[in-house]
C-alpha cells in the first residue's frame, strides 16, 4: 500500500491524578529519522517507543512529543524523606567528630540535597498505570498517523496513476509518429546526397542502403521499448505492499533519461513537441514521488 510520508496523530488518556498526550508527526525525509521528546524521568521507555514507530513508519522523519500533566487541585504538598535526613546528619557529625570541625547542618544545606523533599505530586504519578497509559496513548496517536498516511497515500496513488496514463497516451503518439520520422528523414538524407553528388552517376540501390542506415540512427524504438517497461514497472509498484519511494524514484529517473534521448535522436517537430509534455509531466510525477514512504 502506498503511503505518503507527511501524516499527524494525537491522542489523550486520562488516569487518576494525571493525563497523558501525545503528538507525533511526520515529514519527508530520505531515511527513518526519529525524535522523540518525552518527560526526564520517563526516558526508560525511549527505546520502546521507538521500536513501535519503527513498525509503522519506514521512512521519513518523526518528531513525537510525549507530556503528562498532572491534574489541578490534586493534594499539593512535599514529602520529606526523613530517614535520609538522619543518615546525612549522622554522617556530618562523624565528619566534624574526625576532624575536629562543626557538624551543624543548616536547614538551606538540608533542602540543597537532593531526593530529600519529593513533591507529593509526583509519588502519584509514579507505577504502571501511568507507563501502561503513555504506551496505549502512543499506540492510539501512531494509528492515527498511520491512517493519515494510508489516505494521503491514496490520493498520492490515484493521481499517480492518471498521470501515468497521460505519459502512455504521449507514448503511444510517439509510437505512431516515430515511424514516419525516420522515412522523411530517409528521403531527406537521399535527396541531399543527390544534391551533393550532382552529375556523378550514383548507385541507386547503395545510395538508398546509405540512407536507410543513416536514418535508423535517428528510430526511438529501443527507448520506446524501454519506457514501456518503466510504466509497468512504476504502475506495480503503486498496487504493491512494500514501501516503493524510493524505487518509484529511481524509474523516473530511467524515463526521464529515455525521453532525454528520444528528444535528441528525433528529427520531428511534433515528436520534439510530445518530449517536452512529457518532461513536464514526468517532473510533476517526481514531485509527487517525493512524498511517497
Amino acid at each position: 500500500m502506498i503511503r505518503s510520508m507527511t501524516g499527524f496523530g494525537q491522542a489523550r488518556r486520562h488516569g487518576e491524578g494525571y493525563s497523558v498526550q501525545v503528538e507525533i508527526k511526520t515529514i519527508n525525509h530520505r531515511y527513518n529519522e526519529i525524535s522523540l521528546r518525552l518527560p526526564r524521568e520517563y526516558a526508560a521507555m525511549e527505546d520502546s517507543l521507538k521500536q513501535d514507530v519503527r513498525r509503522h513508519v519506514k521512512r521519513g522523519r518523526t518528531d513525537a512529543f510525549v507530556t503528562v500533566e498532572r491534574d489541578s487541585g490534586l493534594g499539593a504538598g512535599f514529602r520529606v524523606d526523613w530517614s535520609m535526613v538522619e543518615r546525612y546528619m549522622t554522617i556530618a557529625k562523624e565528619i566534624g567528630t574526625r576532624y575536629g570541625l562543626e557538624s551543624g547542618l543548616s536547614v538551606k544545606d538540608i533542602l540543597s540535597v537532593p531526593e530529600l523533599i519529593v513533591a507529593a505530586e509526583t509519588e502519584k504519578l509514579s507505577g504502571e498505570d501511568l507507563e501502561r497509559d503513555i504506551l496505549l496513548c502512543f499506540s492510539e496517536a501512531l494509528q492515527t498517523l498511520v491512517g493519515m498516511r494510508e489516505a494521503e497515500g491514496h490520493h498520492l496513488r490515484t493521481d499517480l496513476e492518471e498521470r501515468l496514463n497521460v505519459l502512455r497516451g504521449d507514448h503511444a503518439l510517439l509510437g505512431t509518429l516515430a515511424p514516419a520520422a525516420v522515412d522523411e528523414y530517409r528521403e531527406k538524407l537521399g535527396l541531399r546526397m543527390r544534391e551533393i553528388l550532382g552529375s556523378i552517376p550514383a548507385d541507386e540501390q547503395r545510395l538508398a542502403m546509405e540512407s536507410a542506415l543513416f536514418a535508423e540512427r535517428i528510430s526511438v524504438d529501443e527507448e520506446l521499448t524501454r519506457l514501456d517497461s518503466h510504466f509497468d514497472q512504476f504502475l506495480n509498484l503503486l498496487g504493491g505492499d512494500e514501501p516503493a519511494g524510493r524505487k518509484l524514484d529511481f524509474l523516473i529517473q530511467e524515463m526521464n533519461r529515455e525521453v532525454n534521448t528520444v528528444g535528441s535522436k528525433a528529427n520531428h517537430a511534433r515528436m520534439a513537441g510530445i518530449v517536452v509534455e512529457m518532461k513536464a509531466e514526468l517532473e510533476k510525477v517526481r514531485e509527487q514521488v517525493q512524498n511517497i514512504e
